[in-house]
């Protein structure tokens, strides 16, 4: 039985590794990406693509088309600081603490970030398609990056502890659509930069495996104590 027992414990450390390397190499990949466009966005060699994406998006425009993309842009920053109390409140309620400080860390991290990243760049807003401006600087997007790791990371946390594979693939793909459309959503109002939007994908992807290989690495020390003393 003890040896079951050890078996099964040696197979979850190595699949706990795995998950680390791989949150690892996501980590380094995304890093490396973000600072060849931050690099490519400094030195005006996006304007090109930036400006060929802005059109094209600019070319669904319609009022029905307008009013969606406002609704879904809530969805990136401001209703989603709602729908994250909701969410820790809820697990908080259901005793699933992990999942409430995992969720609260994400989110606190990225708007950090967000925070940090545009002062550091300090790239100005383009000229909207609808409306004024936001205050605040344009690189990176802080809807994508936040959104990234919201719905990312609720998802994540949620497909843990969902049985059916099938309803698994129907969260994650419900997440990634919403994740892209949000995106989208800041492009078409003119508000970003399409490199902003995918800076902030990348920033967020480097928060979020940085977490993993934390959290992981973790795990992977309690699952060694465990053999050593078995």
């Amino acid at each position: 039985m003890r040896a079951h027992e050890s078996a099964r414990e040696l197979e979850k450390l190595k699949l706990l590794e795995g998950i680390t390397l791989a949150s690892l190499v996501v980590a380094v990949l995304a890093l490396f990406l973000f600072a060849w466009i931050a690099q490519e966005m400094l030195e005006g060699e996006t304007r090109i693509f930036d400006a060929a994406v802005r059109g094209w998006a600019h070319s669904f425009a319609s009022p029905a088309m307008t009013r969606a993309m406002i609704g879904v842009s809530l969805l990136g920053y401001d209703m989603l600081i709602v729908e994250v109390v909701i969410a820790i409140a809820v697990f908080l309620r259901v005793r699933w603490i992990r999942g409430a400080v995992w969720l609260g860390m994400s989110v606190a991290g990225a708007l950090l970030l967000d925070l940090a990243l545009k002062y550091a760049f300090h790239r100005p807003r383009p000229q909207p398609f609808f409306g004024d401006a936001p205050h605040s600087f344009s690189f990176p997007s802080g809807h994508a990056l936040c959104s990234f790791v919201f719905y990312g990371v609720l998802a994540g946390l949620l497909a843990d502890r969902i049985g059916s594979v099938a309803l698994r693939i129907a969260l994650w793909i419900a997440a990634g659509l919403l994740i892209m459309a949000i995106g989208f959503s800041r492009i078409y109002l003119g508000v970003h930069y399409p490199s902003d939007v995918i800076a902030g994908y990348l920033a967020a992807a480097i928060w979020v495996a940085t977490l993993l290989v934390l959290d992981r690495w973790r795990r992977v020390r309690i699952n060694n104590r465990k053999l050593l003393r078995q």
